[in-house]
């Protein structure tokens, strides 16, 4: 499971990076936005999620450089087990945040769902061999 979660990893903590780096310069079509998109409101709600994004993908991508190799270094299951809750965290906002507002776009929802569910369970493995090594 831990390769599956480190490729996962890797995926979402550089999609996090691409996904702000669009944004800022304008690239995402109208069309794939997300409702009221043009809302000076909701650009500034979906530019909150930067700095716990950006934190995920920071301590993430840290994880995963310390863990490489065949002789982990330390640091790097704590670090993982950060970037993921705080990934599961903003997938949650994020998912919460549609629902008060009764809006049910897949396009949005599906990539929020997923990253408030695949970090489920390497940290239930994380926080249990932390538990068994303590």
């Amino acid at each position: 499971m831990l390769r599956a979660t480190k490729a996962l990893m890797l995926g979402t903590d550089v999609g996090f990076v691409v996904y702000f780096s669009v944004t800022g310069l304008g690239l995402i079509p109208p069309e794939w936005a997300f409702a009221d998109y043009a809302n000076p409101l909701m650009a500034d709600w979906n530019w909150s999620f930067l700095w716990i994004d950006m934190l995920a993908s920071a301590t993430g991508l840290t994880s995963l450089w310390l863990l490489r190799g065949s002789v982990p270094r330390p640091g790097g299951p704590p670090l993982m087990l950060v970037s993921l809750v705080l990934t599961m965290a903003s997938g949650l906002m994020a998912i919460a945040f549609w629902t008060l507002r009764g809006d049910f776009s897949l396009a949005w929802w599906i990539p929020n769902l997923y990253l408030m569910l695949f970090p489920i369970p390497a940290i239930a493995c994380l926080i249990t061999a932390r538990r068994i090594e303590a």
